[in-house]
């Protein structure tokens, strides 16, 4: 069972009939799916592809995805997911650093393909959802056949995402069959039950993100229970969707839980069929989840990982109890500590590419209980950089030597992945994120961590989205700056605002200066693109 598709194979034996895809009032069930990804892998073999190859997916959440994704590894190649977002200069990069032979791509986004091909080692280009210049369409581009799964060792990689490129050129990281295998399968112990075979998913999450291929598309596949993908994020037709295949389980990223309580209707909608709610990609306000539990029936439970961890390696499970504030306990099989990192190089806080020339890796000890008060809490006494271990952690950057020193530490025996990301633990095993290492602003010689302000913010009944920045400052070096998307027919000023962070935070955390905008730049996950609104402010 070491290729990631016999996971998919063995529901498929047991839930033949059962509806594995829902899109647009056609259902697809587990046995018209294994013949489609059997139909895809046959194509690609006869065309040469196999052990290894990478093919990759330019595509929104559409059922070819799912198809060309556990096809591609049915015949032993790897998936490299783009995000169909991009651009021409964007795609040329990730399809030139994986040497991807096979190019699957939204008929609209086959130009971009196209522009960059002679720059790549692509062979085949396939379009989805109508015909395109120098690609065969999806429907035409299959082949009638049953192949065998192909034969892989479970540290060959299954897929080959690659990182958001916020803080460089982006990595390609290599994530084998373990990797992926073992932490669908966390993802589905994590909730009471698992995954049922009755359970509905809502596939919003993109499929190109490994949040969304992973706990969203897999731990569902994996366990016999329907995916119902929505190409793009709309509050509307989402919460539709839900209401109107009474679907049981939602993963979303904070920006989603937020849209939907600022709905003008959002006491109308009706959550009773959702059984969980899960929450991820950065943290989210405690506003937010407030807000949310009290208009519908259920619980948000926040998790957290990255890109390289597969990605879950903690949850505030329903099982071992939540704690609001955290992002909760290191999930089974993964191991996570806080350490003194203060040592590490400026370049390996930035994700450069260099080692740090000197490691200092002793552990944070907890406090007591969490969340503390940060407003009267030394987090410099209690803060560390949370590093993880386990089976879920990516064999490594792909041909990148000098950032694979800089990404792990071996100790105590163990391979321990640093995250760049600061927080601290309790003795109750609870963890809790301040913020990115690369986030933190240093204003006057004092730290501030924009997502103490951002919760103060989402407190203002005025203050709909909210994101703070450090800006460049001659007195102080930075300064704190927020950046403020108002509630509709908000009367409010800067002015007040200032006054209002002033009364509950310590002066030099305190944004000076506060600009509202239309809408926050994010990524398709949902995160703020922080260095958009630096970029912006400087300009």
């Amino acid at each position: 069972m070491t290729n990631l598709v016999n996971h998919l194979a063995t529901a498929v034996e047991t839930f033949g009939d059962n509806t594995a895809i829902g899109y647009e009032g056609t259902e697809t069930s587990y046995e018209e799916l294994w013949a489609q990804t059997g139909a895809f892998a046959t194509a690609l073999e006869s065309r040469g592809v196999g052990d290894d190859d990478r093919v990759a997916l330019y595509l929104p959440n559409l059922p070819p995805f799912v198809v060309a994704f556990h096809g591609t590894l049915r015949a032993g190649g790897a998936v490299v997911p783009m995000n169909p977002q991009y651009k021409a200069r964007e795609i040329g990069h990730l399809l030139g650093d994986s040497e991807a032979k096979v190019v699957v791509a939204l008929a609209d986004l086959v130009p971009f393909v196209t522009e960059v091909r002679d720059e790549t080692d692509v062979e085949h280009v396939v379009s989805v959802g109508g015909d395109a210049e120098g690609a065969t369409e999806f429907s035409e581009f299959l082949e009638a056949g049953d192949p065998a799964v192909a034969d892989r060792a479970d540290d060959d990689v299954a897929v080959q995402p690659y990182t958001s490129g916020t803080t460089g050129r982006p990595k390609g990281v290599q994530l084998t069959h373990e990797n992926l295998a073992s932490n669908a399968n966390a993802a589905s112990e994590l909730i009471p039950d698992g995954i049922r075979p009755d359970d509905k998913q809502l596939g919003v999450l993109p499929l190109f993100h490994i949040y969304g291929m992973t706990v969203v598309m897999n731990s569902t596949l994996f366990n016999g229970g329907a995916y119902y993908p929505l190409p793009e994020w709309d509050a509307q037709e989402a919460v539709s969707l839900i209401e109107d295949e009474q679907l049981t389980l939602m993963h979303g990223v904070p920006a989603m839980y937020n849209d939907v309580i600022n709905q003008p209707n959002a006491e109308a909608f009706d959550f009773s069929s959702v059984r969980l709610c899960g929450v991820g990609g950065s943290g989210i306000p405690t506003e937010v989840l407030r807000r949310f539990e009290e208009l519908y029936e259920p619980t948000i439970y926040e998790g957290y990982g990255l890109t390289e961890t597969s990605p879950i390696t903690h949850f505030n499970s329903p099982i071992e109890g939540r704690r609001v504030g955290s992002v909760g306990k290191t999930v089974p099989g993964v191991d996570s500590r806080v350490v003194d990192s203060a040592e590490r190089s400026s370049a390996d806080r930035s994700g450069g590419d260099e080692p740090p020339e000197d490691e200092n890796f002793e552990d944070v000890e907890p406090v007591a209980e969490g969340p503390v008060d940060e407003e009267n809490t030394d987090l410099r006494e209690i803060t560390g950089e949370i590093v993880v271990a386990g089976p879920n952690v990516m064999k490594g950057y792909y041909e990148l030597p000098g950032a694979n020193e800089a990404a792990f530490t071996e100790a105590d025996g163990r391979r321990w992945f640093h995250t760049g990301d600061i927080g601290y633990h309790d003795e109750d095993g609870f963890f809790y994120v301040v913020d990115r290492e690369k986030h933190m602003i240093v204003t006057g010689g004092y730290n501030v961590y924009p997502r103490e302000v951002e919760e103060l913010l989402f407190e203002h009944e005025a203050v709909a989205d909210a994101a703070v920045a450090g800006i460049p400052d001659e007195r102080r070096g930075e300064t704190v700056k927020a950046f403020i998307v108002p509630t509709p027919d908000a009367d409010i000023t800067a002015d007040e605002l200032k006054e209002y962070c002033l009364t509950n935070l310590a002066e030099y955390k305190h944004p000076r200066e506060i600009e509202f905008v239309e809408e926050l730049p994010r990524t398709t996950t949902g995160k703020v693109q922080k260095f958009k609104l630096r970029d912006e402010d400087e300009n």
